[in-house]
């Protein structure tokens, strides 16, 4: 029979039990005995639901207290020097000071880089390498989880780790440059070590995860590929080489070839070279299919799937397994917990614990024909039909004004330097904030009272403006050039925006994992986009009502709200952020009309959304580029334009990012010591930059002094006149007693920087 195994399962808990018990932690109210014993309850509750399921195998580390690149990082030893000697901190610790920017004595020091995992939402903490490093066994988590799976009695256990090249990929090396394949030897020893020990804890089967194998590699690589699992074929395991996210292409013969004993390929992504890899694999691999969308909330169509996978079974037998495309990681837990979301839209999704359930019914679909398995399907191939025929979906209203488009649409007035002249006027390094500040326990309390009917819209409304006025205060006596009304009233920058567009639904428990103990509840957007009534124009008034400096009107991008949604999978892509575009249009239309003078649309997930093959990027780029500049051409050259991007590397598309046209680009880049902007600076960006000064990512409030190293850096790549100041992100999830002396720190840089730059000038005259 076809064997089932999954590459990873949600380490949250369906009603966040790891985040709330990682926060007490944190914040002393709990021990970490008390941290432990929960993450073990929940280990415990994921292997025997999937052992329930009905799976094979079961993954063994998949589950992290942080981040599990992290992870393999401390079990390699890879910890940078700053954090200092971590070796007698337990392994929890020793993650927390890196992810959280503390040394081993506890002082505050930069906290390791994050970015984002390939295209998805999760966030990892970059490995830090430097020339010479040897790799040795510096942690026990791995084993310790093998062991206690093991305990509980499941013996049919895989292993899950980064897969040597692609952790060595996604690292950055320190201070001095050097090619990072110089310490495969060492990895490589390093990994045979670790499947040695492995093997004499019983494990049979190990997978390691290769999803850079799906990306554009230089010649270098694809041959440090078949010395390291050359190297690797000899350790007493069988080794599962998985890759997803996209398609092999031309790392297809490549993979087919290393000396492993199967191969894991995402059957969503890449459909169309399961057969290919078939016929270049050798008698002895299994191929795993990836066939359940890891990435997306909608059910499979099993009646399609098995199309694919019916030609497969004849050429395989058993070597056919089939799995998720993906760890299960990016999607919520468990759809039963919704009872609440609308019944028709709920028969149209699967979470982690229903694509297990559809995987057993592949499994069951693969070995019955005809009318046995038509009845194995039947309630799939019905939701599936009612799904394409529901006039829900799709809105003539918006089909029309989407094929109404012109080019002209997307163009602003003038250039960059004819509206400069007719925008604001500011001091130099104008100072501002990217939006949000500390969601206080009393605004969500406020919050859950008005949902649950506790409190009228009037009270509601009122709580909102009084944090308003206090935000709106505080900036002021700060000193802050452009100000922002806080975002109170928004439980997330995508969510909130999804409750008033038709054409979403929301859950109540569909939580996923960002970074650590951040959790967000992606709206699921399954129809055509439209904008009933203005969505932030009222906060945005009320809040320039109460000052004469500028108020920002605070957006997030139409780009953004598509990649950081479930989104349909019915159409394009690019028509569906088309129809958010003209919706956002229209509110900042809005805005302006009210006298928002200063507006952000933040992009924050351009970037992410980037196909991983470069001959890809142009037809996204294009229609990303294209539909920010419909959300933001409306308004007049008076107008200043601002967008926001996180994690972005930004190089290798800087025609793009020039080509939105925004007047003020912010960046995070306190993590990366300013090198981002190396790329703005080589390209000659034309406009305003708002490099981030301070990581909010960590609780460590910024010195001045810091902040004036950085900011210096900056000045060393853009034009004083296109500077500005800010952190590197919203202050959403950080506390007043961090951000006012944060912000203090910030404004008194902003200020000696202003009067050496005066000196200088005065020098020069």
């Amino acid at each position: 029979m076809t064997l089932l195994h999954n590459s990873g399962f949600p380490r949250i808990g369906h009603k966040r039990e790891l985040k709330f018990a990682l926060e007490r932690y944190w914040r002393g109210e709990d021990s970490l005995e008390k941290l432990e014993s929960t993450a073990a309850d929940l280990r415990a509750r994921h292997w025997q639901l999937q052992q329930d399921a009905g799976l094979d195998l079961i993954p063994v580390n998949d589950f992290s207290l942080y981040d599990q690149i992290l992870d393999h990082s401390l079990l390699l030893s890879a910890v940078p020097s700053r954090f200092g000697d971590l070796s007698r901190l337990t392994h929890a610790d020793a993650a927390f000071c890196i992810a959280r920017g503390k040394n081993a004595q506890g002082q505050p020091v930069a906290a390791g880089e994050m970015t984002k995992w390939f295209d998805t939402n999760y966030h990892f903490i970059v490995p830090e390498l430097r020339r010479g490093q040897q790799f040795l066994i510096g942690s026990n988590k791995l084993f310790e989880e093998v062991a206690e799976a093991r305990a509980l009695g499941h013996t049919n256990i895989k292993p899950v780790l980064p897969g040597p090249l692609t952790w060595l990929w996604l690292s950055k090396t320190g201070e001095a440059e050097f090619d990072r394949l110089e310490l495969l030897d060492s990895l490589v020893e390093a990994y045979g070590e670790i499947l040695l020990r492995l093997a004499g804890l019983g494990v049979e089967w190990v997978q390691l995860d290769e999803p850079a194998l799906a990306l554009d590699l230089p010649a270098a690589w694809k041959q440090a590929y078949e010395s390291a699992y050359s190297r690797l074929q000899g350790t007493p395991v069988k080794l599962l080489l998985a890759t997803y996210f996209g398609p092999l292409k031309d790392n297809l013969h490549l993979a087919a070839r290393l000396p492993v004993d199967g191969l894991h390929l995402d059957a969503v992504r890449a459909p169309g070279e399961l057969l290919n890899l078939a016929d270049h694999l050798p008698a002895y691999k299994v191929l795993s299919a990836g066939i359940i969308d890891g990435r997306n909330i909608w059910r499979s169509d099993l009646a399609q799937a098995l199309t694919v996978l019916d030609p497969l079974k004849q050429r395989l037998g058993k070597r056919l397994w089939l799995a998720p495309s993906c760890s299960l990681l990016h999607v919520p837990v468990d759809l039963l917990s919704e009872a609440e979301l609308d019944k028709e839209l709920k028969d149209w999704m699967a979470f982690a614990v229903q694509k297990l359930d559809e995987l057993a019914l592949l499994k069951q679909g693969l070995h019955a024909t005809g009318e046995q398995r038509s009845l194995l399907l039947a309630d799939n191939t019905r939701a599936a039909q009612t799904r394409r025929q529901s006039t829900r979906i799709h809105n003539p209203g918006v089909q029309e004004r989407l094929q109404s488009l012109t080019a002209d649409m997307a163009q602003r007035h003038s250039d960059y330097r004819k509206r400069r002249p007719q925008q604001i006027s500011l001091p130099l390094f104008p100072t501002t904030t990217i939006g949000s500040f500390p969601q206080t326990a009393e605004i969500r309390q406020a919050r859950r009272k008005f949902r649950q009917g506790q409190m009228d819209a009037a009270g509601y409304r009122e709580k909102m403006r009084e944090e308003i006025r206090k935000v709106v205060k505080i900036q002021e006596r700060l000193g802050l050039d452009v100000l922002v009304h806080g975002e109170a009233e928004r439980n997330d920058m995508v969510e909130y925006f999804g409750e008033q567009l038709e054409g979403f639904a929301f859950t109540r428990f569909g939580w996923v994992q960002s970074y650590g103990s951040r959790c967000v509840k992606p709206p699921i957007l399954f129809g055509d986009v439209s904008r009933p009534a203005p969505m932030t124009v009222e906060w945005s008034s009320y809040a320039q009502s109460l000052t004469e400096r500028p108020m920002k009107g605070m957006l997030t991008g139409p780009v953004t709200i598509l990649n950081w949604s479930f989104v349909r999978n019915d159409q394009p892509r690019a028509s569906t952020c088309r129809q958010l575009a003209l919706a956002l249009r229209d509110e900042v239309r809005d805005l302006e009309r009210a006298g928002i003078r200063v507006i952000q649309i933040d992009e924050a997930a351009l970037r992410e959304g980037l196909p991983l093959r470069r001959s890809d990027w142009q037809e996204y780029l294009d229609w990303a580029v294209e539909s920010f500049r419909i959300s933001a051409a409306a308004v007049q050259d008076s107008t200043q334009i601002h967008t926001h991007m996180c994690y972005s590397e930004f190089n290798d598309i800087m025609p793009f990012i020039a080509a939105m046209d925004a007047d003020v680009i912010t960046i995070e880049t306190s993590r990366s010591h300013m090198e981002l902007l190396d790329a703005f600076r080589d390209f000659d960006y034309p406009a305003e930059i708002g490099p981030g000064v301070y990581d909010i990512h960590s609780a460590n409030i910024p010195r001045q002094e810091d902040i004036l190293a950085l900011l210096k850096k900056a000045l060393e790549r853009i034009p004083a006149e296109h500077l500005w100041i800010n952190p590197d992100c919203g202050l959403k999830t950080r506390t007043w007693e961090e951000v006012q002396p944060a912000l203090e720190n910030m404004l008194a840089a902003a200020r000696q920087l202003r009067q050496q730059h005066q000196k200088q000038n005065r020098a020069r005259a």
